[in-house]
This record gives C-alpha cells, sequence and structure tokens, in this order.
C-alpha cells in the first residue's frame, strides 16, 4: 500500500534558476563519471515525455518519401530518393524546439527491456506499420521494423546508443538500418551520424550532429553524408553535404546536396548545376495512429509510462522520480528472478542472429562507422509476429509467464 503523494509542481519562471543549478551539477557530474552515461539519472525538468522506443518513429513521419524510391525506375535516381528520404527523417528527430517554437526536453526515458511501440500510418501512400522493440537493456538496443505492403517498401535496423563526455555530451548510434525494395530487389544500408549536445555552458541546450554516415545500395551507388556546425568564426548550424557516386568513384559525384538538415537545402548534378532547392518545412508530417492506452498490450511504451509522462506535463518533479523508481525496481526484481530461475527474457518480435549477409555485403568499414555490428544483430522474426497477430484474431492470451506493466504485478496473465 502506498501513500497518497501531494504534487510538487514547478513554476517555470521561480524554477529557472534550480532548474540552471542542477543543470550543471549534472554536467559535473557528467564530466566526472567513467561509463556509458545512459546509466545515469538526468534531473526531472530534462526528461522528454516520450521513450526512446518511439523515436523510430522519425523514420516514417513521410511515408510518401520512404515509398518513393519504389517508383523510381532508374537506380542512380533511386539511390537520390533514398537519400532525400534520409535527410527528411533528420529534422524532428534532432530539433531542439517543437512545431509550436517551445524548447524541448532532451532526455527521452531509458526504455525498460521487453518494452515496444505499435502503430501505423494512413495516408495516400496507404498503410505503413511500425513495430518497436527494446531488445536488450545492457547494452541498451532497440529493434524496429517499418513496411509498406502496398508498394513493397520495408525498413528494419537495431540501433545501440552510447553516451560519454569529452568537452560536451556525445552520443555514438551503433547499428544500422536496411531499407528493401522488392520491385528491385534492392538494398540499401544506412548508419547513423554521431551526435552531440551544444549549449552546455549557456544553457541553451541543442543537439547536433557530426561526423559521417553512409548509405550504400545494392545497386552499386554509394551517398556519403558530411555533418558540420557552426563555428567560431563561420558556419551554420546543422550544416550538411552529401554526394551520391558510383561505386568506387566517390572523386565523380552524380549529385550533391548541400544545406541544412532543419531547413532547406540544394540538389546539384555533377557538373554544378542546381537541379533542385528543397524547403524541409513545407513537409508535413503523418500522424502516427496508435491504440488507446487502456487497449494497449501491458508492454507498449506509452501505457507503460503514463504515470511518468503525466506527472512531466504536470511538472510534478516529486511524482517523476517516484514513478520512474516503480518502473526501475520492478524491472531490477524481474531481471533477479529471471537468474534466480536460469531464464531469459523472451523477445516478442525480434530475434538475435550471428550474422547478416546484407549488411556483411553492403557495409562500409573505416573510422567514421567502425563496426556497425558489435556482436548484436537483431532481425525481425516473422513467425513470431504472425502468431501474436493469430493469437489477437482468436482472442487467445497467452500462458501464464512474468511479464510487467508499469512496475506493478509480476506474475500475471499477460495479453497477447
Amino acid at each position: 500500500m502506498s501513500l497518497p503523494l501531494a504534487p510538487i509542481k514547478c513554476d517555470d519562471k521561480r524554477d529557472e534558476q534550480q532548474h540552471k543549478s542542477a543543470w550543471f551539477q549534472f554536467i559535473k557530474s557528467v564530466a566526472t563519471f567513467k561509463g556509458d552515461l545512459t546509466s545515469l539519472t538526468a534531473p526531472p525538468f530534462l526528461l522528454a515525455p516520450q521513450s526512446i522506443v518511439e523515436y523510430s518513429t522519425y523514420w516514417a513521419e513521410h511515408p510518401s518519401l520512404l515509398v518513393s524510391p519504389a517508383r523510381e525506375e532508374c537506380a542512380e535516381k533511386r539511390a537520390l530518393r533514398v537519400l532525400q528520404w534520409f535527410i527528411s527523417t533528420l529534422k524532428h528527430q534532432h530539433a531542439s524546439k517543437d512545431e509550436n517554437g517551445k524548447r524541448k526536453k532532451m532526455k527521452p526515458l531509458n526504455p525498460f527491456l521487453g518494452e515496444i511501440f505499435l502503430g501505423e500510418w494512413l495516408d495516400d501512400a496507404g498503410t505503413t506499420h511500425l513495430v518497436t522493440e527494446q531488445v536488450s537493456h545492457h547494452p541498451p538496443a532497440t529493434a524496429f521494423r517499418i513496411w509498406n505492403d502496398a508498394h513493397g517498401v520495408r525498413l528494419e535496423g537495431h540501433v545501440e546508443p552510447r553516451a560519454y563526455f569529452s568537452s560536451t555530451i556525445n552520443i555514438e548510434r551503433r547499428g544500422y538500418s536496411i531499407l528493401h525494395i522488392d520491385k528491385y530487389d534492392e538494398d540499401h544500408w544506412i548508419t547513423m551520424p554521431k551526435a552531440h549536445v551544444e549549449g552546455i555552458v549557456t544553457f541553451q541546450i541543442a543537439p547536433e550532429l557530426s561526423g559521417i554516415s553512409y548509405i550504400r545500395s545494392s545497386s552499386g551507388y554509394t551517398s556519403r553524408i558530411n555533418y558540420s556546425s557552426k563555428g567560431w568564426l563561420k558556419g551554420k548550424s546543422n550544416s550538411f553535404t552529401a554526394t551520391v557516386y558510383r561505386e568506387n568513384d566517390e572523386t565523380s559525384p552524380l549529385y550533391v546536396l548541400e544545406g541544412r538538415w532543419s531547413d532547406s537545402y540544394t540538389i546539384k548534378n555533377g557538373k554544378g548545376e542546381i537541379l533542385d532547392t528543397v524547403d524541409l518545412s513545407t513537409l508535413r508530417r503523418t500522424p502516427l495512429r496508435v491504440a488507446p492506452i487502456e487497449l494497449q498490450h501491458p508492454l507498449e511504451s506509452r501505457r507503460a509510462w503514463k504515470h511518468v509522462v503525466d506527472a512531466i506535463h504536470a511538472n510534478d518533479v516529486f511524482a517523476v522520480g517516484h514513478e520512474k523508481s516503480k518502473i526501475e525496481n520492478a524491472q531490477r526484481m524481474l531481471r533477479k528472478r529471471e537468474k534466480e530461475a536460469g531464464e531469459t527474457w523472451k523477445r516478442r518480435y525480434f530475434t538475435q542472429v550471428e550474422k547478416d549477409p546484407i549488411a556483411e555485403k553492403l557495409s562500409i568499414k573505416s573510422k567514421s562507422t567502425g563496426d556497425c555490428h558489435h556482436g548484436m544483430i537483431w532481425k525481425f522474426d516473422h513467425l513470431k509476429y504472425k502468431k501474436i497477430m493469430e493469437y489477437q484474431r482468436n482472442g487467445i492470451k497467452s500462458p501464464t509467464h512474468t511479464r510487467f506493466d508499469s512496475g506493478v504485478g509480476f506474475l500475471e496473465e499477460t495479453e497477447v
């Protein structure tokens, strides 16, 4: 039995100085911490009202761009369309402000093992499906699959974020994604750029991208994206330059894209002639449809984190910590019970594999990409998914086994 908790709310103006003080104390602890920063507890006022598992939605906010390459007959132009789709995924994922101009809270909730996020987009491209699952907690890893049957396009990947401090907070996103187009039996291997936090001294916190990422197709075309930020004397924030070239012919680019991934960019051909200017602000995001919370599976992110998110929206810092601790403590108890029983958590939609032939064939090994596999490769398991869908259609519940529902209850009948 727990006692009712009186909400402790924060007034923005009154507590701004307290937030700054807490932020600098947090940075001090980060600067001296040895290890992965994702394991550190951030001040409640920094917490975003969503889990990292929801970040996979950024891949398909514009379904028409995701499926666009399937409508292009020319392999060279398909590579360009894949690159343009990829650039469109960066803005809202890394923006420091939301669409209303309000500064976003930068620290998403750390997913628990087995956390899932399901949804779909409905627009002119038809129905695009999303399945995401937190497949590992130590180290953290998220696997996802996005597909559109009408256009024969599917995107599958896994990401293992690692945060560390070196002058500022830096984030590496190990892993990769593969975009497959059925019509051409074509694969595109995709990596993510590094990210870091700017403005830690001025408290104007904003993410920035750096380094290099790649997209390499089985049709013989590669896109190399270089990211840069504003310097002391010149340059603009959120800048990038991308080149599309034939395999082993990087010195002769077919297309050059240059601009800002948060604003607009130009497309030039190999001769330097401007072919198009793309204004990313004109892109309208298709809303993701998810089931009402009361109908969601207990492991679905928004149901599991509901009390934490409600507290974040209410600026109730005490309740944020209290509800978050309930989930974290419940997870520790589950891991302890599994260890005592000699069991491991059964992944719901994905299965770990030793090799990925497509990635091994297409991957580019360099200092900027490193080893994208890291011994942890997760693939969508069609048999698991099919079985779950059949169970749901027939109204069958799975046998009693260890499960987790917002930090309450460990051994109950689990919904399929």
